[in-house]
């Protein structure tokens, strides 16, 4: 960072936000930041007690470099605070061998040395029971996987920048932000504040607030459900994640406690939210059919009735890349959005590289793929 100390807005205290705030603060910036709610709240995508960290990736190879920085500060910010955000347990990553997405999981997995195992369904019968291959399926065990703690993730990093001297504005939502001389003015209804440059990180109310983006960011929402094992092989000496890519794409957690297993469906599947501010948060018996489905016919020991449910929402591009970098023609307003789902899990490197576009006006990691700059479609 220059010289001068950088007064920085940052506008959504949540997945991102709260890891930007750190960053910054950190690095010594003059740090504000605002929230509709407050650090950690269930509103929107960080939610739901458990998401999936994983080293491989599926939709691109060049997210893992990017894995692997955000691996390192997940244990730092776990060390700054003694507090366990992150439980490496492995994640198995199953489908049609002849699918793009497995495809792409060798792809990184060879191209970047990670840890792993390939199971066939003989071993995967054995280690795993709770599983069901079919036929031309193919398992990967990602050992450098496990999950993490979304809502205590939010409150820790939120926490650890206010001890590093950021103030975090709760319930103070941002009506406007306008680009003005030597930086941008924050505008709530309690007035107007100016700063150097601001991070607008809000996740599902990004149309809202940037109502002339030039991308398009749609908002979906989406359930998750938990269910109880009706044998304990979900909690025996391994309990790795999983991610099925095909025919349906659906993923799950074994829970920290040892009671239930979570269960998520893809992007595809979610539906449409017109308005953030009336999320219908009821789940209509219909909805569970899907899960139902992938009970029947991959998890059999699963008891077919959840026990718990929960509605989100998330951000989605076209392409289910993130938009990372400056808003057109407003250099000093630094946006990240469209996160399509795999977000959480890269969460701390995103509000690092926040932080250096934020102080520096660029950054060393290799971003250039998620980049705003030059970026004509979503």
């Amino acid at each position: 960072m220059s010289a001068a100390r950088k007064r920085v807005a940052v506008v959504g205290v949540g997945t991102m936000g709260s890891q930007a705030a750190w960053r910054l603060a950190a690095r010594g910036a003059e740090v504000v930041a605002y929230d509709r709610f407050a650090p950690g709240h269930d509103r929107s995508a960080a939610g739901g007690e458990t998401r999936i960290f994983r080293s491989a990736h599926f939709e691109d190879s060049r997210y893992v470099p990017l894995l692997k920085h955000a691996d390192i500060l997940w244990e730092q910010l776990q060390q700054e605070t003694g507090r366990e955000l992150r439980r490496l347990t492995g994640c198995l990553l199953m489908g049609p061998t002849e699918h793009q997405q497995m495809a792409t999981v060798v792809e990184s997995i060879a191209e970047h040395g990670l840890d792993h195992e390939v199971l066939d369904a003989e071993t995967l019968a054995k280690r795993f029971p709770q599983y069901r291959l079919e036929d031309g399926d193919v398992a990967v065990l990602d050992r450098r996987a496990g999950f993490i703690r979304p809502e205590l993730t939010v409150q820790t990093a939120a926490r650890r920048a206010e001890q590093l001297g950021a103030r975090i504005h709760r319930y103070t939502p941002v009506r406007e932000i306008v680009p003005v001389a030597n930086g941008v003015e924050i505008r709530t209804d309690a007035g107007s504040e100016h700063f150097d440059t601001v991070v607008v990180t809000v996740g599902p109310w990004v149309n809202d607030l940037l109502p002339d983006l030039p991308w398009d960011v749609e908002i979906r929402r989406l359930i998750s459900a938990w269910y109880v094992p009706t044998t304990d092989a979900w909690f025996g000496e391994e309990r790795p994640a999983f991610i099925r890519t095909a025919p349906t794409h659906c993923y799950g957690l074994p829970s920290p406690d040892g009671v239930s297993v979570k269960l998520g469906l893809s992007r595809t599947l979610h539906k449409p939210v017109g308005d953030p501010n009336a999320l219908d948060r009821t789940v209509q018996p219909e909805e569970l059919d899907i899960f139902t489905e992938q009970i029947r016919r991959h998890l059999p020991d699963l008891h077919p009735d959840p026990t718990r449910l929960a509605v989100y929402m998330e951000g989605y591009t076209e392409s289910s890349r993130p938009l990372i970098g400056p808003l057109p023609g407003a250099d000093d307003v630094v946006l990240l959005a469209g996160f399509s789902g795999h977000g959480f899990k890269l969460s701390p490197a995103f509000g690092d590289i926040a932080a250096d576009l934020a102080l520096d006006g660029t950054s060393s990691q290799p971003i250039d793929f998620v980049s705003t700059i030059g970026r004509t479609t979503a």
